[in-house]
């Protein structure tokens, strides 16, 4: 079966929700004394929550009770889910539509294969939830990338062997996890930072349709 499957992420791909979880990790840091740059936050993305606050206070070289651990968790969840509960169609990616249309009008299977665990009430916020054949998030899987299950779980739903698999990523640890699964890895985003992806576009809007056929026809 020559099919070619389509895996998307969420965050950073087809909605900036990236923006929210600074924010939210900005403000959580700082509560403790931590600073947190831009460049910090990079290190964050795919990455899940737990290994984030581990992360930040690492770099703050602090130590706190698992009990304030959770409660910390739980309290940057909030936030993040605050600044999403305002999220409409406006948040979409310039020509993520575009691509996503091309796509169901040749009967391409697609996926959602994101570390969020709020992603389907986000794709339901900007009215995309009915694009997709598949969706795998947070609350599917138990191994964050660079580790490949996000990715073969979503390849599985949509009944696409991996290496006809296309995965969409802006951070580094997904275009590590979709190589570890054999799929294409498309990053969008910056060069230097996602040099290991096999296609590297600043947005969608620098990808052609002519590009996303060729893809198709493998």
């Amino acid at each position: 079966m020559n099919t070619v499957g389509f895996i998307f992420d969420l965050d950073g791909v087809i909605v900036d929700t990236a923006k929210y979880h600074f924010l939210a990790w900005k403000n959580l840091a700082n509560s403790l004394g931590i600073d947190f740059s831009k460049e910090q936050n990079e290190q964050l993305k795919g990455v899940s929550r737990i290994r984030s606050l581990e992360k930040i206070l690492g770099w703050g070289n602090k130590t706190i009770s698992q009990e304030k651990f959770e409660a910390l968790l739980d309290e940057k969840n909030e936030e993040y889910l605050r600044y999403i509960e305002s999220m409409d169609e406006s948040e979409i990616l310039p020509d993520v539509p575009r691509i996503l249309n091309l796509l169901l009008e040749n009967n391409s299977p697609i996926a959602l294969g994101s570390a969020s665990k709020n992603a389907r009430a986000i794709l339901k916020k900007v009215d995309l939830i009915d694009k997709f054949n598949a969706i795998v998030d947070g609350n599917d899987v138990t191994k964050a990338k660079p580790d490949p299950e996000v990715f073969t779980n979503a390849a599985e739903k949509i009944k696409v062997i991996p290496n006809k698999c296309v995965v969409f990523e802006d951070s580094v640890a997904g275009i590590q996890a979709a190589k570890k699964a054999n799929m294409l890895a498309i990053g969008i985003g910056e060069k230097d930072i996602l040099h290991e992806a096999d296609h590297i576009f600043k947005s969608f809007e620098e990808i052609s349709s002519e590009f996303i056929t060729k893809l198709m026809k493998n």
